[in-house]
């Protein structure tokens, strides 16, 4: 049975926060699925993390792997009153590159370790990357609630670069008809797309 999450009350990004504060929840109490939600939600930031201060792909994946199998050995160490998780993960991907530093298990090109521990990190957070993945899917959504002639015509303006008027010569309409599908099309996916926040 597929635990139910928090529903969002303030936007895309809170939802995206509670959603891995109840997966670190049910991974601390057991649940074998809730890893890899986790290990979706947090793989980009925390493997970049690990190669900025490793500078080896090989090095920071091999650190990115010992971050998951202690995670998995030590999820009810997470306090959620102390830290968000992504912070925590952050803290603890950095840590376990660190270590791999000071125990010699790395390679030449990394970082010193006494330049690790203040590396900023700008990578966006894997929240932000969610909730760009999840506007991206509900464009998506609302695009394939358009009629076709609609949704190809603005699909070839945005996302293929054609111009209204290239768009009014192939499909052999007038340029202001053109504009006016496209400016119709728009009103209704903006509608969709608010409809849906």
């Amino acid at each position: 049975m597929a635990a139910t999450r928090p529903q969002d009350r303030t936007g895309p990004g809170e939802e995206a926060r509670e959603n891995l504060r109840a997966d670190m929840a049910r991974l601390a109490a057991g649940d074998e699925s809730a890893l890899e939600a986790i290990y979706t939600a947090t793989r980009v930031k925390l493997f970049g993390i690990c190669y900025r201060i490793l500078n080896d792909r090989k090095e920071a994946e091999d650190a990115l792997q010992d971050v998951y199998v202690n995670l998995w050995q030590r999820a009810e160490r997470y306090d959620p009153a102390r830290a968000s998780p992504i912070s925590w993960l952050a803290t603890f991907a950095r840590n376990r590159a660190i270590d791999r530093l000071r125990t010699g298990k790395v390679r030449g090109g990394a970082v010193p370790v006494e330049e690790a521990s203040p590396l900023a990190d700008e990578a966006p957070l894997a929240d932000a990357l969610l909730v760009d993945a999840q506007q991206s899917a509900q464009i998506h959504t609302c695009l394939g609630a358009l009629d076709d002639r609609t949704r190809d015509n603005i699909r070839s303006a945005f996302f293929d670069g054609f111009t209204y008027a290239e768009l009014a010569e192939r499909a052999e309409v007038p340029l202001g008809t053109m504009k006016s599908w496209i400016r119709r099309g728009l009103m209704k996916l903006r509608a969709c797309l608010e409809a849906s926040e």
